[in-house]
């Protein structure tokens, strides 16, 4: 029997109640994990929640990983079909580049793949005019984006990563960062391509972008995300992988082997953790109703939850908590308890339970002393 079946019903709270026998719940050590990075963090995309960390919460320069960001505030500010004339402001930025030309038309979409796969620094800059204006302007969206995400260490100063010294970030900032943008499938499909051909000054095709992520071919399962080098920051890298329903998200800041840093920290969390299905929509609960055309009504939950768990953890409880009875009518969609799963003492998720479908109030009787209080006013 699934989870989703294994429903018991209670006394007065209306309690639901289901075990998977698994094994024991206890985060797993990670003092295994060497890594050659100042600044580590491997979380689980979904909740954030940290699975190894060094030096997570160190500020530090973000070279080019900077750019997530700024794909970020353009997909959701901009138009990605839209052609956008290159600026002379934007030609012959120094570092990283594809030689754009003044005047040259690419659209929105165009410029993000040549900023996510060749890192372009000329790229930042002109999408950053005109979506923000001017490098200012958008390093305001920037960090007003930031404050929206909660990365409260962090600051932007431009849209391509190049030293300033009050442009930083974190490594847990940087992971918050990249789980919000995978999110995002405009943003999701530009960074897991390897290649990809854009126009060159009116040529189509003219230009062929490669990806600077090796782990894209390299590592099972890698799905993105960014690099980035200065001299001041050193190497930078943020990689999201995938498997069996799981998406992790590494980052090292200032790491002379990130590539092997990044397989260690997803060989950890892949090998350690499991994603565990909690609710895809099954869960149904019977709760009776008074003065309905029908004596209960159908609920649950319409909402499709997996959590990232240790491999050994231990069972995993679900209660569905709700009135003993409800009075009609009842809605569809009517909220009527929530359900909540644990494990060993501890909170995985809550999610509403809901009525699947509607039950009117049943009609009266007429009876003979109605008929009376009718005739003569009562």
């Amino acid at each position: 029997m699934s989870i989703h079946q294994k429903i018991l019903s209670a006394a007065i709270s209306f309690t639901v109640a289901f075990t998977i026998l698994l094994q024991s719940y206890f985060t797993v050590a990670a003092s295994a994990i060497s890594v050659s990075a100042d600044s580590a963090v491997l979380i689980d995309a979904d909740s954030g929640n940290i699975l190894f960390e060094k030096n997570a919460s160190k500020i530090r320069p973000m070279a080019s990983t900077t750019k997530i960001m700024t794909a970020v505030v353009a997909i959701e500010q901009g138009k990605l079909d839209k052609r956008i004339t290159i600026p002379k402001a934007a030609v012959g930025i120094e570092g990283s580049s594809i030689y754009l030309c003044e005047g040259e038309e690419l659209t929105l979409r165009q410029l993000l793949y040549a900023l996510l796969l060749s890192s372009a620094n000329d790229a930042a800059t002109a999408i950053a005019i005109e979506i923000g204006g001017s490098i200012e302007g958008f390093a305001d969206l920037m960090n007003d984006t930031a404050k929206k995400i909660g990365l409260n260490n962090t600051h932007f100063d431009n849209p391509h990563g190049l030293d300033s010294d009050t442009h930083y970030t974190t490594a847990k900032d940087l992971a918050a960062l990249a789980a919000y943008a995978m999110k995002i499938p405009e943003f999701r499909e530009i960074v897991s391509k390897y290649k990809a051909q854009i126009p060159m000054c009116g040529t189509e095709n003219g230009r062929l972008l490669v990806n600077h992520n090796k782990l894209l071919k390299s590592y099972e399962g890698v799905i993105g995300v960014k690099t980035g080098f200065t001299k001041k920051s050193g190497r930078c890298l943020v990689s999201a992988a995938e498997r069996d329903g799981a998406l992790l998200i590494a980052v090292t800041l200032s790491a002379p082997d990130d590539w092997r840093d990044h397989a260690a920290m997803l060989d950890y969390g892949f090998e350690n953790y499991v994603s565990v299905p909690l609710s895809d929509g099954n869960i149904n609960v019977n709760i009776p109703v008074v003065s309905g055309k029908a004596d209960t009504v159908s609920c649950g939950t319409l909402e499709d939850v997996h959590v990232l768990l240790p491999k050994d953890h231990k069972n995993i409880v679900c209660r569905v908590e709700s009135d003993r009875f409800l009075y009609a009518p009842v809605d569809v969609g009517e909220s009527v308890g929530k359900v909540i799963f644990s494990c060993d003492g501890k909170t995985l998720a809550e999610l509403e339970l809901v009525a699947l479908h509607p039950i009117e109030l049943k009609p009266q009787k007429y009876t003979f002393w109605d008929k009376i209080k009718d005739i003569f006013g009562i």
